[in-house]
């Protein structure tokens, strides 16, 4: 297995989000941009440079419900029975793209138009890129073969004037906080001044930037992350394979500083374990000697406490057949041996971003 610097894969990477965005739009680029830190993730869909989604992982389907409860004083078939079929259908199904996915099905089933989702979707946008200009630290991969698949496209943005839209309202909410003094003191507190826009925010998106910077993930060298400076390992994976080979390869894989691996080569035993470890994330071998994997799957599922955890299937086998199985049992994702070190971490962050 041929192996990629952990560091591509760092959490806590200098970022430039308004360079990366410049570089979207120079280019005229297709695909999805992802961006991971911590515990959240950022999700930019384009299309010739143009702007079809954004997407932000921490509370997705509570930031969508808002802004479809403001949509219900015009709408009104877009009540809460309908929000909340619409969130029993999509929401912690291990979807992709899940919240897209319910936008397309309201317009499908008549509750909004075509040109209301464009509307949503640019009002979504702008939460979510203002979110993004104020991120300092993390991680970056663009997939240009990633672009919402054969969904409908509701809108092309311009992100540009996304941009500038962000802008504006961030320096607004700065001049409002510096301008209200902490009760008690004449400054504002820390604890209340908003997020520091970036200096590199000022460059002119679209402007053109160096041919050298590109959408490989950065390696990072000299800035090891540190047990103390997350304060904890921030995800734990169990991993269920017969292999002691395999699995001190994934132990190998996952950076110790970021994940704690949880190894299980008894199948049998695997349920207790995993109990008691409480994962973010299972990855499992189909062919087990003791137990099939997709039995094991499916059992979990069962189990309360493992409905929505992310179930990550681990085979050589790659016939339909497999993968319907798969389905069936209702695992995450599919990852075939032999993979690297980099089809792991993109599995991995797939899920628990």
């Amino acid at each position: 297995m041929s192996t990629t610097p952990i560091g591509s894969y760092r959490l806590f990477q200098k970022l430039h989000p308004l360079s990366l965005l410049a570089q979207l739009t120079s280019r005229h680029v297709t695909g999805c941009l992802r961006v991971f830190t911590g515990t959240v993730s950022w999700s930019i869909y384009l299309e010739d440079g143009k702007l079809t989604y954004a997407s932000y992982s921490d509370k997705l389907f509570e930031r969508l419900d808002s802004h479809l409860r403001r949509l219900s004083q015009q709408i009104p078939t877009l009540n809460s029975a309908t929000r909340v079929q619409m969130r029993l259908r999509f929401e912690n199904q291990s979807i992709v793209n899940a919240d897209y996915q319910a936008i397309s099905w309201l317009v499908n089933q008549n509750y909004i138009s075509s040109v209301q989702a464009g509307n949503l979707i640019d009002e979504l946008a702008k939460e979510v890129l203002e979110s993004f200009l104020c991120l300092k630290e993390g991680s970056y991969e663009f997939n240009p073969e990633d672009s919402l698949n054969e969904l409908p496209k509701f809108c092309r943005l311009d992100l540009r004037l996304l941009v500038e839209h962000c802008q504006k309202q961030l320096r607004n909410r700065q001049n409002i906080q510096s301008s209200i003094p902490a009760a008690g003191s004449s400054q504002v507190s820390p604890a209340t001044q908003p997020p520091q826009v970036q200096p590199q925010l000022q460059i002119k998106l679209g402007q053109q930037l160096p041919k050298k910077i590109n959408f490989e993930l950065p390696e990072n060298k000299n800035n090891k992350t540190t047990q103390s400076s997350i304060g904890k390992t921030l995800y734990t994976i169990a991993c269920i394979d017969d292999s002691q080979t395999v699995l001190n390869s994934i132990k190998h894989f996952l950076d110790e500083n970021t994940f704690s691996v949880v190894m299980i080569n008894d199948p049998v035993k695997a349920l207790m374990q995993i109990l008691r470890s409480k994962p973010d994330l299972i990855l499992l071998d189909v062919e087990m000697p003791s137990l099939d994997g997709y039995e094991l799957c499916s059992l979990l599922r069962k189990h309360s406490a493992f409905k929505n955890t992310p179930i990550i299937m681990v085979t050589g086998r790659t016939g339909f057949i497999d993968r319907a199985k798969a389905k069936m049992v209702r695992s995450s994702g599919y990852l075939t041996k032999p993979f690297t070190q980099s089809d792991l971490l993109k599995m991995v962050f797939k899920h628990i971003g």
